[in-house]
Parts: C-alpha cells; sequence; structure tokens
C-alpha cells in the first residue's frame, strides 16, 4: 500500500517516467488525470498528499477543499495559475521549477530576434507563393552595431545576453530594478529605467514574469517612445505586453515587428489581427521545449513533492508555511 498518493492536474506530456521514479522513493502512487472542472478536482483531489500541476487553474475553491494535500508543484517557472494566497492559508507548500529550459527559451529568443531581422517566416511564406525580390517590401537592418534592451535579467536574460555577445551590438541596456546597478554594470551591459530603455534600444527582448507590477508592463506609452525600426521579442508571459496596444503599433508601423512565444489568451484566436500580419513572427508558447528541457521539468517538479512530503519542505517552494 502506497504511503502517498500525488495527483497530475492536467496531462501534457504521456510518459511519466521521471515522476514515478522519484515518487516511488518515497512510496508515494502517482495518478495522472485530465481534470475539467472545479468540482471535478475537488472530488479527485480528496485523498490527495501532492498536486503536479501544470495548466489546470488552482483557484481558492479548489485550494480551499484539500483535506490533506501538503504540496503544490507547478510544472514551469511560473505559478500564476496557483492561488498562493489561499494555499498559504491552508498550510499548503506552493512550490515551481525556477531552474529549468535557460538554454531552451534563450534559444527561442534569440531564434524569433533573428527571424524578426532577416524576415525568415515572411520569405519563407512567400517564395512558396512564387514571390521573389522580397527585400523590396520591408528595409532590413543589419544587427551588428545596434543596441539591445533586456527587460528583465534574470537566468533565461543572462543566457540571451550571452548568446548574443557574439553579434557586433554597439551596447546592452538593462532594465532590472531588483539588480543592484553595479552587478549589470560588470556583465558590459548599461543599467536603465524602462524608458530609456525603449527608447533607445533597436531590439527589445523581454525576459520578467507575469505579476501584478508587470502585467501590461509593456504598453501604450512605451511603444509609443520606441523607435519605427524596433524589433520587440516577448518569450516570457503574454500579458506582460498589452497585445492591444501591440497591435496597434504595429498596425501603423509605428515599431517594425514583433516576434512572440506568448499571448494574452492561449492558444492565440483565430481571429488574432496578429495572425495576419506580415510583420510578426509567431511561436506556441514553445520556447521551453526540448526533450532535455521537458525531462529536467518533470524531474524537478516530481522532487518539489517527494521533498515536501518525506522532508517537510519543497526544493523550490513560492511561500512558507
Amino acid at each position: 500500500m502506497s504511503t502517498y498518493h500525488v495527483v497530475v492536474t492536467d496531462d501534457r506530456f504521456g510518459s511519466y517516467r521521471e515522476e514515478e521514479a522519484i515518487l516511488s522513493r518515497i512510496g508515494a502512487s502517482l495518478e495522472v488525470r485530465n481534470l475539467a472542472s472545479e468540482e471535478e478536482a475537488i472530488t479527485a483531489f480528496r485523498n490527495t498528499d501532492g498536486i503536479l500541476v501544470n495548466l489546470f487553474p488552482m483557484g481558492r475553491r479548489v485550494i480551499e477543499s484539500l483535506s490533506q494535500c501538503r504540496v503544490i508543484s507547478r510544472y514551469g517557472v511560473g505559478y500564476d495559475n496557483v492561488d498562493v494566497e489561499a494555499a498559504t492559508r491552508m498550510g499548503i507548500w506552493v512550490a515551481r521549477v525556477p531552474d529549468y529550459a535557460y538554454e531552451d527559451v534563450s534559444d527561442q529568443a534569440l531564434a524569433l530576434l533573428m527571424a524578426c531581422v532577416r524576415k525568415v517566416a515572411y520569405k519563407d511564406r512567400k517564395v512558396r507563393q512564387g514571390k521573389w525580390n522580397l527585400h523590396k517590401d520591408f528595409p532590413t537592418f543589419r544587427i551588428a552595431g545596434k543596441t539591445l534592451g533586456l527587460v528583465g535579467y534574470g537566468a533565461i536574460a543572462r543566457c540571451f545576453h550571452h548568446k548574443v555577445s557574439g553579434l557586433g551590438l554597439a551596447q546592452v541596456l538593462i532594465c532590472d530594478p531588483y539588480i543592484d546597478p553595479s552587478v549589470l554594470v560588470k556583465t558590459g551591459a548599461r543599467p536603465v529605467d524602462l524608458a530609456t530603455l525603449v527608447c533607445e534600444s533597436d531590439f527589445i527582448s523581454v525576459h520578467v514574469p507575469l505579476a501584478a507590477e508587470t502585467r501590461g508592463l509593456i504598453g501604450a506609452r512605451e511603444m509609443g517612445m520606441m523607435k519605427p525600426t524596433a524589433i520587440l521579442i516577448n518569450t516570457a508571459r503574454g500579458p506582460v505586453i498589452d497585445e492591444s496596444a501591440l497591435i496597434a503599433a504595429l498596425s501603423d508601423r509605428r515599431i517594425a515587428a514583433a516576434g512572440l512565444d506568448v499571448f494574452e489568451k492561449e492558444p492565440i484566436p483565430a481571429d488574432s489581427p496578429l495572425i495576419a500580419m506580415d510583420t510578426v513572427t509567431l511561436s506556441d508558447h514553445a520556447g521551453w521545449y526540448t526533450d532535455e528541457s521537458v525531462k529536467e521539468l518533470k524531474t524537478k517538479a516530481a522532487q518539489n513533492v517527494a521533498a515536501a512530503l518525506a522532508k517537510g519542505r519543497p526544493v523550490s517552494p513560492v511561500n512558507a508555511v
């Protein structure tokens, strides 16, 4: 008989070998579900000791129904679909995986930047349609000699900074009020406020988590200060950028292009104006994904649960209970 019972809220992986291997060491069983409602979740969690949550919303009502759960571990860096305040009141640990996919998401940011600069996706579509001499459609500028702005300077942004260091950029600007400016200077970058960054940068890459203070961080005001040749890249969270303001800025040619892996609503609605825009390169919130990163994510999410159940504290908590 198992000592603990752990439930996966929504099946995005198909295989759970990594989780089962880790949880079996503490005598825990694993049940994989695809929960569709709060009522279904409340029933499923009746005898649950630990929860592995992917996209399912763990709201206050569901969390307050948990009678014996000790830990909720989120598959990912962000945890905005978990009501941390409610979990804390209930004495339940909330954990995440903050240290995975650095290489993968920074690769995606670089890929989107290069695709926007060189109009790769646009030209691919047009060449398949028999078009040629496409350089006449939009101006293209070289990367060397330009200014890159990094909004946020966590682990992913640092990887990205390293990867672009050989591209001949004139300078890198960083806006991150949570890091001592002297630390940023040591990277060879110039610490600035957000207004300075959006005014001076040719390329802007967003790397901040979604929180109350970052929702809509890049809005109409910020886009109004950008260069008309600016390229905006987002591999962080969709709501960090005001999507309506972005659509307006692109439509009016107030900025040149955008490379987006994330959106305010996912999947992106079929009627979104972004889909029809030749100046936008789109991806399906897959910056985190590689075979290596999936294994790392699954392993570390399960380790949070195992540590909380066996030792009383997850590896990477986001609250204190």
